[in-house]
């Protein structure tokens, strides 16, 4: 189930894409956008990175931290940031905890196939901790200007 914008995020410890532990609630006092994506070096999912990185100047304007997870390895991480120059850290979910404790992996369907994966969602965390805005069913390609739109709009 996914937490419910008002709520504590749930917090946890995933290693990024240098194998550097990152702990949620130590970017407590900014505001962060956790952004669950399916797979590393996909078309959908290297278009919403690309399109996040070209705003990461507007979003660090606007006091927002970039964090990207998926189940892939930190090595798959450390390959997809280096390709696309992407600034912002990648956390890899290998155990899925965090995908569960969001309520972000599940069955999907795609070409009449169902299996098991995580749905593209993204929330915002406020400063103090709680879930400020979840975006469900994302589309990679108008992300980045979502976010962007939200964010200036309750700056």
């Amino acid at each position: 189930m996914i937490p419910a914008v008002g709520t504590l995020a749930p917090n946890f410890t995933l290693p990024d894409q240098d194998a550097v532990s990152h702990t949620l609630s130590i970017h407590r006092g900014a505001r962060v956008l956790l952004y669950f994506y399916p797979k590393d070096d996909t078309p959908g999912c290297t278009k919403q990175a690309c399109m996040l990185r070209d705003a990461m100047p507007e979003l660090s304007k606007l006091d927002a931290i970039v964090l990207g997870i998926s189940a892939d390895s930190v090595k798959s991480h450390k390959k997809f940031a280096e390709k696309y120059g992407l600034p912002f850290t990648l956390l890899a979910d290998e155990e899925k905890e965090v995908s569960k404790a969001y309520g972000v992996w599940g069955i999907k369907k795609m070409m009449g196939k169902e299996y098991e994966g995580i749905t593209r969602t993204s929330f915002l965390i406020g400063r103090d901790g709680t879930i400020e805005k979840v975006f469900e069913n994302v589309k990679a390609e108008k992300h980045a200007d979502d976010v962007l739109a939200y964010l200036q709009e309750h700056a």
